[in-house]
C-alpha cells in the first residue's frame, strides 16, 4: 500500500507511471483536492494533511509492521547514505561535480535556513541526496521544471523568513531566463544568497537529448561558425559574473569547494544580495538512477541513433501501468 499525502502524483514522481511496480499495489490519497485524492484510482481521502495523518494515527493504535520489513527499511536506508556521501564527496576531475557544491551547502546551511531549486537536472539530485534538516529548509519545484523561478523565488522566502538565509541554486541556463528580477532584489535590499553553477549548457537537456539520440544538438554554449551544434567549440563569450554584477549583485568567483565554503561564510556575513559564482562539469557525475521518463522520440528520422532511441522508447511503454481499478 501507498499512502500519498499530498502529492499530486506528477511525471517525476511516478516515473511516469512506471515507479510503482508490485502487482497488487494499491493507494491510499490524502489531499485537500478531490481531483489529486481520486489519482491512481486510490481511495480518495478529501482532507487537511496534518487533521487526516492525525486521525490515521490513532486509527493505527500500536500496529506495527514487520521486524523482517522494518529492517530491510532500515538496511536500505543507510545504503542510501553512504551512496550521498559518496555523491558529496570530492571526485577525481578538473571540475567539481555539483553534488559536490550540493553536499557543502547541505553541511553549512542552518536548521531554519532555505535551499530553493526548480529546474535541470538538479532537482532530481537534490531529492535523491538532500538531507533536510527541518520542514522549511526544502524549498524544490518539481512537476513544471520552471526555468527562471529560482531567482524571484528567493526574494519571495526571504521576505516570509527574514531570519533564515535563503540560497538560491541556479543553473547557467536557468539564469537567462529571468534575471531581471535581481533588479528588484537590489531594489529592496533583500538579502539573499544566488549560488550560480556554470557548465556552459543545458545538462538536463542535453543528457535527455543523447539518451534519446540527439547527440546533445544545441545544448552546449559553443560558437557555431558553420560547425555542428553538438560538437566541441569555442565557448560562447557570456559571462554571467559580470551579467549579475551590472544589476548591482556582488559576486564571488570561487574554483573549488574549499574556496565555496570560505565564500558561503562570507555571504552570511554580508548584508545585501551575494552571487557565488563557480564553474562545475557539464557531465557529473549525478547519482545513480534508474527511474524512467517519458518523453517522446520522433517517429521518423534519418539519423540512426534517433531511430535506436525510438525502438527503446516504444519498449519502455510497456512498462506503464495507470492502475484502474478492477
Amino acid at each position: 500500500m501507498v499512502i500519498g499525502v499530498g502529492t499530486r502524483y506528477s511525471d517525476f514522481t511516478t516515473a511516469s507511471h512506471t515507479q510503482f511496480k508490485n502487482p497488487d499495489v494499491r493507494f491510499v490519497n490524502i489531499n485537500v483536492k478531490a481531483f489529486d485524492a481520486a489519482k491512481h484510482a486510490g481511495e480518495m481521502v478529501v482532507a487537511d494533511a496534518k487533521l487526516a495523518l492525525a486521525a490515521l494515527k490513532e486509527a493505527l493504535g500500536d500496529y506495527r509492521v514487520d521486524e523482517a520489513y522494518s529492517k530491510e527499511i532500515a538496511s536500505e536506508r543507510e545504503d542510501w547514505f553512504e551512496k550521498t556521501a559518496e555523491c558529496y564527496g570530492a571526485h577525481d576531475q578538473e571540475l567539481p561535480a555539483q553534488t559536490e557544491v550540493f553536499g557543502a551547502l547541505n553541511d553549512m546551511m542552518g536548521d531554519n535556513d532555505v535551499v530553493i531549486n526548480a529546474a535541470g537536472s538538479m532537482p532530481g539530485d537534490l531529492q535523491c541526496l538532500w538531507q533536510a534538516k527541518t520542514p522549511v529548509q526544502y524549498h524544490v519545484e518539481y512537476a513544471f521544471s520552471c526555468m527562471g523561478y529560482e531567482i524571484p523565488a528567493a526574494l519571495g522566502v526571504k521576505m516570509a523568513l527574514p531570519d533564515s538565509e535563503v540560497v538560491a541554486i541556479v543553473g547557467d541556463g536557468t539564469y537567462q531566463m529571468l534575471p531581471m528580477e535581481l533588479a528588484t532584489v537590489v531594489q529592496e535590499n533583500i538579502k539573499v544568497i544566488y549560488v550560480l553553477l556554470q557548465n556552459y549548457g543545458f545538462s538536463s537537456i542535453g543528457s535527455l537529448s543523447e539518451s534519446h539520440g540527439s547527440q546533445r544538438f544545441g545544448t552546449r554554449y559553443r560558437m557555431g561558425d558553420g560547425n555542428p551544434h553538438n560538437e566541441d567549440g569555442e565557448l560562447l563569450p557570456v559571462d554571467i559574473a559580470k551579467n549579475a554584477e551590472s544589476w548591482g549583485i556582488k559576486v564571488l568567483k570561487v574554483h573549488t569547494i574549499e574556496e565555496f565554503r570560505d565564500a558561503y561564510r562570507q555571504a552570511e556575513k554580508s548584508e545585501q544580495a551575494v552571487m557565488i559564482h563557480i564553474e562545475t562539469n557539464l557531465f557529473g557525475p549525478n547519482p545513480p538512477n534508474c527511474s524512467y521518463w517519458d518523453v517522446a522520440v520522433p517517429e521518423v528520422s534519418r539519423i540512426e541513433s534517433t531511430q535506436q532511441a525510438r525502438k527503446e522508447y516504444e519498449e519502455a511503454l510497456v512498462d506503464q501501468r495507470h492502475y484502474w481499478k478492477q
